[in-house]
């Protein structure tokens, strides 16, 4: 049986012309891309102001490959987590957290990761493939829904911090995010969506070239080569220095500063030399530091730090000029905080 291609795919000037090929105008192909984007359609059917003749020939040619929820768990904090299931049955996993003021989506990349950083649930993961653009589109339409049925409030903000490395599937998260930012998508703005990596530096350049208008967040959890080398072996092939180059470049080009990312732990980056790494890193660009509560993920390795170990950090940031705060996790009891997500199926066959 031959395999229908899915019509998201496919370019709004592709489908026209597909329309064309087939006489009929090329403004059908306009209208389908308006149902299948603008207003998220996954069904030929649900594309009322086609004839069933269209639909009809739509559905005999194309496919929407659409992804659905296959599991959502609700926190006590309010914080929803969806296990999304693939067109072709693999699971990842968004989350929704709500907050006064906003309503995040935090969604994924990748099927799993490849990166291997040692405190992090979705490592314990092999990376099975790279996300597609509509695949990344349809976690934030999920929440978007979410967001107003059970909230009655819009989206505000997108994370890319879910499952996987962005920058290693580039083209598709920026496909994503085209779409994401479209007025033929969902319009959100920019500026209002981070996308965070472990750092890699040519990447970071990458991005400063292209102008993206999004902003970055490095998961950076010690300004130490040989406690980073420990934790994130991409560091051993992708060094501080070189992270660092890569942000002042990313800074000039866009002017934008950089949000760091960074678990405190007992043992591990808990000392004042930790510290001060940290604040003389971030002297050489401008930006803010997230202080994040670890979230265990049962291997005893890692343990998080005393609290007046984070004061400590708050302190010497602070006097040195540099924004900084402690970032409460949610969602733990479900497993939807940071550094949690891994598909608890998929560990069990692993």
């Amino acid at each position: 049986m031959e395999i229908k291609k899915d019509i998201r795919a496919f370019t709004k000037d592709q489908i026209k012309e597909h329309f064309v090929a087939i006489g009929d105008k090329a403004f059908r192909g306009q209208q389908v891309h308006e149902w299948l984007w603008k207003k998220g359609v996954v069904d030929f059917d649900d594309m009322t102001n086609l004839s069933l003749e269209i639909r009809n020939h739509l559905k005999a040619n194309f496919a929407i490959n659409h992804v659905r929820v296959d599991e959502m768990q609700k926190s006590s904090d309010g914080t929803i987590k969806n296990a999304v299931q693939l067109h072709d049955g693999k699971i990842v996993e968004s989350v929704l957290i709500p907050t006064e003021k906003r309503i995040t989506a935090c969604v994924s990349s990748q099927v799993g990761c490849s990166l291997d950083c040692h405190f992090c649930a979705t490592a314990q993961l092999k990376r099975m493939r790279n996300l597609n653009p509509d695949e990344i589109y349809d976690q934030v339409v999920a929440i978007k829904n979410e967001a107003e049925e059970y909230y009655q409030r819009p989206l505000t903000n997108i994370v890319f911090m879910g499952m996987g490395e962005p920058l290693m599937n580039y083209k598709n998260v920026l496909e994503a995010i085209d779409k994401i930012t479209s007025d033929e998508g969902l319009g959100m703005s920019p500026k209002r969506i981070t996308v965070s990596t472990v750092g890699l530096a040519k990447m970071i350049k990458k991005m400063a070239d292209d102008e993206v208008k999004f902003n970055l967040a490095v998961s950076l959890h010690s300004a130490r080569d040989s406690v980073r080398d420990s934790i994130m072996p991409i560091n051993l092939k992708n060094p501080l220095n070189q992270l660092l180059e890569s942000l002042e470049y990313w800074y000039i080009k866009t002017k934008k500063r950089v949000t760091y990312e960074y678990v405190v732990w007992k043992d591990i980056n808990d000392k004042k030399e930790d510290i001060d790494a940290l604040v003389k890193f971030c002297k050489r660009v401008p930006s803010k530091v997230n202080l994040i509560e670890y979230n265990p993920i049962d291997d005893g390795q890692f343990q998080q730090a005393d609290p007046v170990v984070l004061q400590n950090y708050i302190k010497a940031l602070t006097a040195n000029g540099i924004v900084a705060k402690v970032r409460i996790s949610r969602g733990k009891d479900i497993d939807a905080a940071c550094g949690q997500l891994a598909n608890k199926n998929e560990l069990s066959i692993s």
